[in-house]
């Protein structure tokens, strides 16, 4: 029996952080939807020309052809003994096919990983977020001791201010994701996950798979409780 995980939470909660984390304990690849569109960019066959051409015309994408490109995923030999699923499934209709699927293959899901935060220290963990270029993450409201920062204004006021933060050790300057710069499109994030995610939540709770983790303690903290989840899991 493989160990099959589905990873929620909220923009800023560390699903990133601690799927890696599971990844490297257990050995099951992280499967991320947005990896896998992305990755239909870089194939030549039918389907995948099918389904990035409707990604280029702004269509949405049917359960039917996101179900399809879980299951090509799934199939791959380094998924055969489980994965962490990550923006997938975003339906009940995605997550009974997932459920049918893995039943065929004599598998199942043996949890759901909710990491809980509250909406505005998601909102803090976002619009104050910085990385080095090898991906070290840092925040000026909750991890700033290592950094300078401050918001520059425009010039002109044409804009509003930027954030420049530099490493105190190397003089690096930090970046930021462009997305994580407006107000505007966190909360669009936000309200997306909101919707996408709280009939998910209602389905897998239904079936006793739901387990939740205060997103808000620090990183070491949360991967031990997910892991005492994970083994508690596999033993059922």
């Amino acid at each position: 029996m493989g160990l099959f995980l589905i990873i929620m939470g909220v923009q800023g909660a560390g699903k990133g952080e601690q799927a890696r984390k599971i990844q490297s304990k257990y050995g099951i690849p992280q499967v991320s939807t947005g990896d896998l569109f992305r990755a239909m960019r870089s194939r030549t066959d039918e389907f995948a020309l099918k389904i990035t051409k409707r990604m280029d015309s702004g269509e949405l994408i049917s359960d039917e052809d996101t179900n399809e490109i879980v299951r090509q995923r799934l199939s791959q030999p380094d998924a055969a003994n489980g994965v962490i699923l990550d923006g997938y499934p975003r339906t009940p209709g995605q997550a009974a096919w997932l459920e049918n699927h893995l039943a065929e293959q004599g598998q199942k899901i043996n949890a759901v990983l909710l990491l809980d935060l509250n909406l505005y220290d998601a909102f803090r963990r976002a619009f104050g977020r910085v990385s080095t270029s090898d991906g070290t993450s840092y925040n000026i409201y909750t991890n700033a001791e290592s950094i300078q920062w401050q918001f520059s204004d425009h010039p002109e006021a044409a804009y509003p201010p930027r954030l420049d933060a530099t490493l105190k050790t190397t003089g690096e300057k930090l970046k930021r994701r462009a997305d994580d710069a407006s107000a505007h499109a966190i909360i669009k994030r936000i309200d997306k996950y909101l919707q996408e995610t709280q009939p998910l939540i209602a389905y897998y709770r239904e079936k006793g798979l739901v387990q939740m983790v205060d997103a808000a303690q620090s990183i070491e903290v949360v991967s031990q409780q997910i892991i005492s989840i994970i083994d508690a899991a596999k033993s059922r």
